[in-house]
């Protein structure tokens, strides 16, 4: 995966690379789906949600430039598996889950992997969490069909969002920096994402 997936495709961020190359990725999906774990490819969660391929996970932490003092808010929690690899390379990470269902898995398998820096919130997620900003970085997992000027506000001088922008059909994943106040757009890849919505339809079985 990290040869022929990643560094192959671009990836060069060296603590990018590690953590990928560490983190069990089949620790976050169904273990019917284990075989293709590290597969090129999206792969399907519950709520009619999906883990992302690697590529893309490696591509938008990378577009990030974490250091490793930021303060992170990501929008969609789903499989957990961005962050926990945000919780390698950011000092805090805030991620938001509209699903309970997906919430609770969610926090069991961070518990499990002793991540201790992200803080996981059910709710909303489509306008940000105002409570808690500015962040330093924002990480959006679901398309949205422009720019979220709530999360644009919401980021630190110098921040960066990277989120995927456009409809079902045609999204440009997106670094946005926030530069004197106003946007810095740098267009990354085409890339196909569930669209950024609010309130959950899934319900809480486990």
């Amino acid at each position: 995966m990290i040869r022929d997936q990643l560094m192959a495709r671009g990836i060069r961020d060296p603590r990018v690379l590690d953590v990928l190359a560490e983190l069990p990725r089949e620790r976050f999906i169904d273990p019917d789906l284990e075989a293709v774990a590290y597969a090129d490819r999206a792969l399907p969660i519950d709520c009619g949600q999906t883990i992302s391929q690697p590529y893309i996970v490696a591509l938008m932490t990378e577009a990030l430039r974490l250091t490793g003092n930021e303060r992170a808010l990501e929008i969609g929690t789903g499989s957990a598996y961005q962050a926990a690899v945000l919780s390698r390379l950011a000092r805090e990470v805030v991620s938001i889950e509209r699903h309970e269902k997906l919430f609770r898995q969610a926090t069991r398998v961070l518990n499990d992997l002793g991540v201790t820096n992200v803080r996981l919130v059910l709710g909303d997620g489509s306008h940000g969490l105002a409570a808690g900003a500015p962040y330093d970085r924002i990480i959006v997992t679901a398309a949205a069909d422009t720019m979220p000027e709530e999360l644009f506000e919401q980021l630190t001088a110098g921040g960066i969002l990277v989120i995927p922008v456009g409809d079902r059909d045609s999204q440009i994943l997106r670094r946005i920096e926030k530069i004197d106040g106003r946007p810095r757009i740098t267009d990354l890849t085409a890339c196909r994402f569930v669209p950024l919505v609010g309130a959950s339809t899934c319900d809480t079985n486990q």
